[in-house]
């Protein structure tokens, strides 16, 4: 099973949701998953498109509040990034 890791940027804004999430993404070991809470509105539909553009795999986006999702990120075992 992959470890899980958590991030909450629900406090930030664009472009600095997609820096945080992808500064994290590549701290992490291959094969890791990544927890985003983010806010609805420009980080959701930013986030998930930007990390999928750089090779990461998004498992899943679910709401955790009208106004809070969390998306779930799956870094391969790819040694691009």
């Amino acid at each position: 099973m992959s470890t899980i890791y958590e991030l909450d940027i629900t406090r930030d804004h664009c472009p600095m949701t997609f820096v945080k999430t992808k500064l994290k993404l590549e701290s992490l070991p291959c094969g890791a998953r990544l927890r985003v809470r983010l806010n609805a509105g420009e980080p959701l539909d930013n986030v998930p498109k930007a990390v999928s553009e750089q090779g990461y795999t998004v498992i899943s986006i679910s709401p955790e509040t009208d106004l809070v999702f969390v998306v779930e990120i799956e870094k391969g075992f790819s040694d691009d990034r």
